[in-house]
């Protein structure tokens, strides 16, 4: 019989390293998300529908888009929508009925600390809204899309901070209120930025006191940074600050505020 050395047997209580509670975390919030039917529609079937629809009718005024083609002007509105989707709503609503069946109680079981659930979620979003951006980008080339190659890495950057300020938020919303009203609330803010916080209509297109007002909501600052960016090849830093402040001040409140049940 094979002798072991002495202590090989020996149970080592603890919990895992902090990475690898995250990751693990990360990975199984962002496949129950892409598993979910209704999650799917909201994040990636209407923004897709909007892009090939808008693309293609005669919808959009003419004084928007100037002399950018529709798809060119469109796509870049859609991927802030397609963020919004995930990482606000669907954030919002999944969490917000997590607590209500027990889900987060059980987790607080565990050695996961309260601020991991947050940044967990954040990091699936982050997940999720890389899958979008990547078959929302496919889909809008066959369209014709032409992106400025100057300005991806400024997009990439803006599309990760957007995640993080509109996860934090959703991450707020879920966390405090009720499962069937943050349901309501979260749909009604998501239609209500779709269509006046910068999303649809250009901030240009607003009376000059609500462009102001809109281009400091996460909503109007993501899809103005990444117009500039993949229209025009610029980095626009203005979008960048505003999507920061709200992704710290909206996490940090939501580390304090989320309730487990």
């Amino acid at each position: 019989m094979t002798d072991f050395p002495a202590g090989t047997f020996t149970p080592a209580p603890g919990r895992g390293s902090l990475g690898r509670m995250l990751r693990t975390h990360a990975r199984v919030e962002a496949s129950l998300t892409l598993r979910h039917g209704e999650q799917v529609l909201l994040t990636l079937l209407i923004p897709l529908a909007l892009l090939i629809g808008l693309s293609l009718l005669d919808i959009l005024p003419a004084t928007q888009l100037g002399s950018t083609s529709k798809v060119d002007w469109i796509t870049p509105r859609i991927l802030a929508l397609a963020v919004m989707s995930s990482a606000f709503t669907g954030q919002a609503i999944a969490l917000g009925f997590d607590r209500r069946y027990g889900v987060l109680k059980r987790l607080s079981a565990t050695a996961l600390p309260r601020w991991l659930l947050v940044t967990g979620r954040l990091a699936a979003a982050v997940v999720v809204v890389a899958l979008q951006s990547v078959i929302i980008g496919v889909v809008a080339a066959f369209l014709g899309w032409s992106p400025s190659l100057s300005g991806l890495a400024s997009a990439v950057l803006l599309l990760v901070a957007g995640t993080l300020a509109f996860g934090a938020l959703g991450v707020l919303l879920g966390g405090a209120l009720r499962a069937e009203a943050v349901l309501a609330l979260a749909n009604i803010v998501w239609f209500v930025l779709l269509l006046a916080g910068g999303i649809l209509l250009a901030p240009s297109a607003l009376p000059p006191g609500l462009a102001h007002v809109v281009e400091l909501l996460p909503s109007g600052a993501l899809a103005e940074g990444l117009r500039s960016a993949l229209v025009d090849g610029a980095f626009a830093p203005g979008p960048l600050v505003v999507l920061a402040v709200w992704a710290v001040l909206a996490g940090a409140l939501a580390s304090r505020t989320t309730k487990l049940t």
